[in-house]
């Protein structure tokens, strides 16, 4: 049952590029405390689907709308003071600072002034949250680590870190999973699971099936810019369609790279 008042509604939404229909009139909602998997073939419309509900792209058609707010004009930064944070498919951190420093300069600009003043003043700022989330996503050990030097997997977490450190209510995640080991997708995702357990609406992008079976309550399934399916991924793991044109024989398996 959607919970009021923290629902993202997808409302007929189309996104043309020149004569391509990437996007041809989805619809869907995702409540608070769900977690939502936006899965589909190459060129199935899901990154455009994906950056037209965080911002990056402009619609053609249709309405985003969060908490009864419409976003559709909104910028990413104007979507974050609602409460609306995403990530990328590829981890966006400062490689020049320490993981805490990455974290408190997130929160730094979620609470308080900006400038290069209070940037000179970040291990004096935040002593108590910044930790705090780096506890979270299992970062705590490497707080003062050059982020640089840091492998891929802990560079996803902290990304992760910095996304919560804006206390958002939707978490946008693009293929959080993407370029890690098997291992390590487990244990993100149930971090990502466990999120939505605590109330907040997630929805992400993804490719490996391990991290989409047994951590998405829904599956939305896009082919050709259309919602194909949608359901448990039981239910859409047995749909001739999405069989045929994307999960193939994998489905049974739930573990491979679509």
């Amino acid at each position: 049952m959607l919970q009021a008042g923290q629902v993202l509604q997808v409302q007929g939404l189309v996104k043309h590029f020149g004569g391509i229909k990437a996007v041809d009139g989805v619809s869907f909602e995702v409540a608070g405390g769900e977690c939502v998997a936006l899965i589909g073939p190459n060129g199935a419309g899901k990154s455009s689907c994906f950056a037209c509900i965080a911002g990056q792209y402009p619609l053609t058609a249709g309405h985003i709308v969060w908490k009864g707010q419409t976003l559709d004009t909104l910028a990413p930064a104007a979507r974050l003071k609602h409460g609306v944070a995403r990530t990328f498919q590829v981890a966006q951190v400062f490689e020049a600072l320490t993981v805490l420093q990455n974290v408190q300069l997130a929160v730094q600009a979620g609470r308080g002034p900006g400038g290069i003043s209070a940037f000179k003043l970040l291990d004096a700022q935040w002593r108590d949250e910044a930790p705090a989330l780096l506890e979270q996503t299992g970062l705590a050990e490497l707080a003062s680590q050059d982020v640089l030097s840091l492998p891929y997997g802990a560079k996803k977490r902290l990304e992760l870190a910095v996304a919560l450190a804006a206390r958002p209510q939707l978490l946008l995640l693009d293929e959080p999973a993407a370029g890690l080991a098997e291992a390590e997708r487990g244990g993100l995702m149930q971090l990502v699971k466990q999120l939505a357990r605590q109330g907040m609406a997630v929805l992400y992008t993804e490719h490996n099936m391990d991290a989409v079976a047994g951590v998405a309550d829904r599956v939305l399934v896009l082919i050709e810019g259309r919602l194909a399916a949608q359901g448990s991924f039981e239910e859409i793991s047995r749909d001739r369609t999405v069989r045929s044109r994307y999960l193939g024989e994998q489905a049974g398996g739930g573990g491979g790279h679509a």
